[in-house]
């Protein structure tokens, strides 16, 4: 798994014009392949009286997943350079849709390159990055005499707070960078005199 990866901040759409053509990119963010074709499917309904939806797709923090369609512009001048400016702004989990509105001037294949991508390239200037960093997920059990205080170092450290459940036992779900279990560990029984539990779980990413 990569350590971290940056996707668009939020979603949201930015216009722009060239030669009289209307270029509207449509960028979100997308956990899965499914949702990004949910956000294509809905930006077409949208704009189905539009002469083009192109879209380009990333998901996976390895990029694993890439897809990219021209939707009718002519073969490589549309999905391809808003997925290769997804890749060089190094984009994850995010799905851009252009959409045209043909204004009556022929760009030619060099245009139309340059404003698929460059329309991709300024809604992603204009919304803005978030990196998200990998970390394990674990879980602190201790008494309720201590939990509040552990509740609180936690916190005051700059560690990630997840979830609390209150039962016979108080425990706390973290995420911890995996270079910092062992310290963690060592500090949590020293914090506890050895009572609390500690347990690890499985891999997550969050905001860095």
């Amino acid at each position: 798994m990569q350590d971290e990866y940056r996707t668009v901040a939020r979603a949201g759409v930015h216009e722009t014009e060239v030669n009289r053509s209307r270029f509207l990119c449509a960028l979100a963010p997308a956990a899965t392949e499914q949702e990004a074709q949910d956000f294509i499917a809905g930006i077409r309904k949208e704009h189905a009286d539009a002469t083009h939806n192109c879209f380009a797709y990333v998901i996976g923090a390895d990029a694993a997943i890439q897809k990219a369609s021209d939707d009718g512009e002519p073969g490589g001048t549309a999905g391809v350079p808003m997925l290769q400016m997804l890749l060089r702004r190094d984009m994850r989990y995010v799905v851009a849709v252009v959409t045209r509105y043909f204004g009556g001037v022929k760009l030619g294949a060099g245009g139309l390159i340059r404003a698929y991508g460059g329309s991709v390239g300024e809604a992603i200037d204009n919304l803005g990055t978030i990196t998200r960093r990998r970390f394990r997920l674990a879980t602190v059990t201790v008494d309720h005499q201590r939990a509040g205080k552990i509740q609180n170092d936690l916190r005051a450290t700059g560690r990630e707070v997840r979830d609390v459940h209150y039962a016979e036992a108080v425990t706390i779900e973290i995420g911890l960078p995996d270079a910092d279990v062992d310290t963690f560990r060592a500090w949590l029984a020293d914090a506890t005199a050895g009572t609390a539990g500690f347990a690890l779980g499985g891999e997550a990413y969050g905001d860095a």
